[in-house]
């Protein structure tokens, strides 16, 4: 495998005038929302104790978002709350007074009205803003690039949701997206990459994610373990790590844990798990890497991993392109 390139971030701590996006009062707001759903259930945090044993680490924890509103990813937490905090902008109304109820109802739908959510992705981004958009009465139209598998496009058509495959790439996908939707009566973009002018509903995605994060927190002090000493989560666009870094820096304000941030294509054995729709594995990759292999002892020691330490890390994602993932795996092609 190519080797890991690391850096240490070196620079000094700064007041960060975006932390209080993250902020425990709203991620609270978030956390309410999603559980006003019928099909919510927190997602479990897995204890690894022969893992930490063999990598000689203190203790191990695994978020699980293969279990996430039956959809196999965490995307759809913020996408939904996403469409619920415009609405709630749109409506004059807090996002704490919109719970799935409201968002469900004939009342709503009066007020309201109904918009159409626009999207580009590869698959399961587009898949959660479909998902809740079905749910909540509204429209969904998803741009995929191109390569995009027809498992992917499936699961997205199934929610409902208005989707083609185009050929041209993500980023373009992106603009052919916010084209559509400055066209469209009621159209709005939901997409967690940000761009000058378009910072707002990226910050409500975040804001969704941490859900997860919150979650993380609660069932960690149920297991006897009041704070983590190292968080690893992937890069992907940023939001995820943002949304991560985020809410642990404002939980752990007076103490805060060692963050590393992980990209898939760092090793190839991680950038194919990427390309299987498992870049959820990246950081555990990138951890048993650091602590099994001699050449990142220098890593290890300047991140302080060792026997005390208590990792957290997150698994984003399952099997969600079952064949592609079985490819991969099992039979050791590249897609």
């Amino acid at each position: 495998m190519n080797p890991i390139e690391w850096v240490v971030n070196t620079m000094p701590k700064t007041d960060d005038k975006n932390l209080p996006v993250m902020a425990l009062d709203e991620i609270g707001k978030a956390r309410k929302f999603h559980e006003s759903f019928p099909q919510y259930s927190k997602t479990p945090l897995a204890k690894l104790d022969h893992m930490a044993e063999y990598l000689g680490l203190g203790q191990v924890y695994v978020k699980d978002e293969s279990y996430r509103f039956g959809l196999n990813a965490f995307k759809v937490l913020g996408g939904s709350f996403a469409i619920a905090k415009y609405i709630a902008q749109q409506t004059g109304k807090d996002v704490s007074d919109l719970p799935y109820s409201v968002l469900t109802s004939e009342a709503l739908r009066e007020e309201f009205g109904q918009a159409t959510f626009f999207t580009a992705t590869d698959g399961n981004h587009g898949r959660g803003v479909a998902w809740a958009a079905n749910r909540l009465g509204q429209k969904a139209v998803v741009f995929m690039p191109k390569g995009s598998t027809i498992t992917r496009f499936n699961n997205i058509k199934a929610e409902g949701a208005d989707v083609t495959i185009e050929e041209v790439n993500y980023d373009e996908c992106v603009r052919m997206a916010a084209d559509a939707a400055s066209k469209t009566e009621h159209g709005v973009v939901v997409q967690d990459t940000a761009w000058d002018g378009y910072e707002e509903i990226p910050a409500w995605i975040m804001q969704g994610y941490s859900t997860m994060a919150m979650e993380a927190g609660e069932q960690l002090k149920a297991q006897g373990c009041e704070r983590p000493t190292h968080i690893f989560v992937q890069a992907g666009v940023g939001s995820l790590a943002g949304a991560v870094v985020g809410y642990f820096s404002n939980l752990y304000a007076d103490n805060l844990p060692t963050f590393v941030v992980v990209e898939a294509e760092a090793a190839a054995c991680l950038y194919k798990g990427a390309a299987a729709g498992e870049s959820g594995a990246a950081p555990f990759g990138a951890l048993a890497a650091m602590m099994t292999m001699d050449e990142y002892k220098d890593l290890r020691n300047d991140i302080g991993l060792d026997e005390n330490s208590k990792v957290l890390l997150f698994s984003t994602e399952g099997d969600t392109d079952p064949d592609r993932y079985k490819n991969i795996v099992w039979k050791g092609l590249d897609k």
